[in-house]
């Protein structure tokens, strides 16, 4: 996928140093790795960090891809999780994001962008690169949650679901909401 300047390619073995330099030394948020949703949360806390960037990379090794990385010329600048919600432990349990119905959805569930590179599109692409990563590996639908803040100064490093106006424009449609400010959009990709 290409457009306003930004390129995006699913994760695979062959771009993981990229998702690392993106990551930084750190670790994305603290060590998460994107990972936070995809491990209990003991093995989460015993494994953040370095722990956690192997898990990442095992999961990228043997595939499918567990996300797509978006690219401003050569430099990796964002990165979004896509993948079946039944692999994202801490959605088995969320009160909030519980589950709207039995229909079998794939969950976009994070998205984070360099600092240098934020309010630039660069989350428009990712979205975009999640559904066509969807498409393609056979999602019916892509489910996201997005936080809808009541301030409009919400601090963007506390938004790394994303931010509900920016699901609206790339087609999501609110289905649900468990809280005030965390509304379940969908995106139907059977049709």
């Amino acid at each position: 996928m290409s457009g306003s300047g930004l390129q995006t390619f699913p994760l695979t073995a062959e771009r993981f140093a990229d998702f690392e330099r993106l990551m930084g030394p750190k670790g994305g948020y603290g060590g998460c790795w994107c990972m936070l949703w995809r491990l209990g949360k003991g093995t989460y806390d015993e494994l953040r960090g370095e722990g956690t960037r192997a898990a990442m990379e095992d999961l990228v090794r043997t595939g499918p891809p567990p996300g797509v990385l978006a690219y401003d010329g050569e430099t990796p600048v964002g990165w979004v999780s896509v993948a079946p919600r039944e692999v994202f432990v801490r959605l088995r349990t969320s009160r909030v994001l519980k589950p709207v119905d039995a229909r079998p959805v794939w969950s976009v569930s994070c998205l984070y962008i360099a600092r240098s590179h934020r309010r630039k599109g660069v989350s428009a692409a990712l979205l975009a690169g999640a559904i066509e990563l969807g498409r393609e590996l056979g999602a019916e639908c892509l489910e996201g949650y997005p936080v809808a803040p009541e301030k409009s100064s919400y601090p963007v490093s506390y938004a790394w679901t994303g931010f509900r106006e920016n699901f609206l424009r790339a087609g999501f449609k609110e289905v649900a909401r468990g809280s005030p400010t965390r509304p379940i959009m969908r995106y139907d990709l059977a049709d």
